[in-house]
């Protein structure tokens, strides 16, 4: 293959070249184990340190209240669980979304056979929560509401400020799985009213393997992962330093960088869609085209399955992902797609392009074009 065009920034990035060259003498000469007492374990805890304000600083909280974890599934599984079970006393009810990521579904399956109850609302046709029915869901042993700020598949985002206000009126704890929002979206975790939030390094240009969770002073919350007394004892493990310091340049390189990013990868989604709807019959834009992330762009081109379209342009040299999940070697039409509403033949034939700031209007170009030809030869 001669050349390799991603667009797929929705399911990770590359990492940012001055992360990398913050992040290399970690693995080198800054060796140190954060828990030691010598100097070269201390500067460690200073890095660390020093990271956990970064990306408190970017969501307006304090650095006491940022946990590192190895990922947003874990970040997801922390919160979820964690605050579940150390508020159980007071109910056993949760209040989810049917569009969620697995790492929130699945544990809510888990919390459900361990005696929980959770409802699951609906979106609309745009994949946009019914506020009415949240309010309605919500019961006297109601003690959490996990709802996503942005969704990975089709880019909607969430009414935040509303659910945050509804939760708080009611004493009820908010956790947001804001994976897809965090550089994309300024987020104020005190101006939304948000307890709890979970985050991926590697969707902003930081390491994979890296993640943290947000979770508001005075919250209670159960650790998962028993063993040493890391990250205030509540998840064990020496500290991935490297991957650490990575994710603090990176947060604060994307919220530097927002505004101009969020420009840049609006006009280059905008060019896409327009060209699309412009050459090509017989398609269905997924999401909301308003309330949306500023590069993603899912568009179902019926008669063509989605995960066919990602194999023909994998062969032009064009990385993208279709709106199906697989599932033990199964593909499966999209689920959050069919939960808006849409038929299947809508949800299996959806491809989600994602942009990033790597991508250019030659790449859109290119893109378009191979999307067009394929369409005419296949379908």
């Amino acid at each position: 293959m001669e050349k390799m065009i991603y667009f797929d920034y929705a399911a990770t990035t590359p990492v940012d070249e001055n992360v990398l060259r913050k992040m290399i003498p970690y693995f080198s000469s800054e060796f140190g184990n954060p828990s030691s007492v010598y100097d070269i374990g201390k500067s460690n805890k200073v890095a660390i340190n020093m990271a956990r304000k970064q990306i408190a600083d970017a969501i307006n909280c304090s650095s006491e209240e940022i946990y590192f974890t190895s990922c947003g599934s874990e970040s997801d599984n922390l919160a979820i669980k964690g605050i579940a079970k150390a508020n159980k006393n007071r109910g056993r009810h949760i209040i989810t979304s049917k569009i969620e990521h697995p790492a929130v579904l699945e544990t809510c399956n888990r919390l459900e056979k361990e005696g929980f109850s959770v409802t699951y609302i609906n979106v609309d046709k745009d994949g946009i929560i019914n506020l009415n029915e949240l309010e309605k869901a919500i019961r006297r042993d109601t003690i959490l509401i996990s709802v996503m700020y942005a969704n990975n598949e089709i880019g909607t985002i969430q009414p935040i400020d509303e659910i945050g206000r509804i939760a708080r009126s009611r004493n009820i704890i908010f956790h947001t799985d804001s994976v897809q929002a965090i550089g994309n979206i300024k987020i104020d975790v005190n101006k939304s009213n948000i307890d709890s939030l979970s985050m991926s390094a590697h969707k902003f240009y930081g390491p994979k393997g890296m993640g943290a969770l947000y979770v508001r002073k005075g919250i209670n919350f159960q650790r998962q992962q028993d063993g040493g007394h890391q990250e205030r004892e509540k998840r064990a493990g020496t500290e991935n330093v490297a991957g650490i310091v990575g994710m603090g340049e990176a947060i604060e390189i994307a919220n530097r960088e927002l505004k101009g990013h969020n420009n840049n990868i609006k006009y280059l989604r905008d060019l896409y869609i327009k060209a699309i709807v412009n050459r090509i019959d017989d398609i269905h834009i997924n999401g909301s085209l308003e309330n949306r992330l500023p590069g993603n762009a899912n568009i179902s081109f019926l008669g063509i399955k989605g995960a066919k379209m990602v194999e023909l342009l994998n062969q032009k040299g064009i990385c993208a992902s279709s709106g199906s999940a697989c599932s033990a070697g199964l593909i499966k039409p999209s689920s959050v797609i069919l939960n808006t509403g849409a038929s299947i033949q809508v949800a299996d034939s959806a491809l989600r392009t994602t942009f990033g700031k790597y991508n250019t209007i030659t790449d859109v170009r290119y893109l378009v074009d191979s999307i067009d030809e394929i369409v005419k030869k296949y379908r």
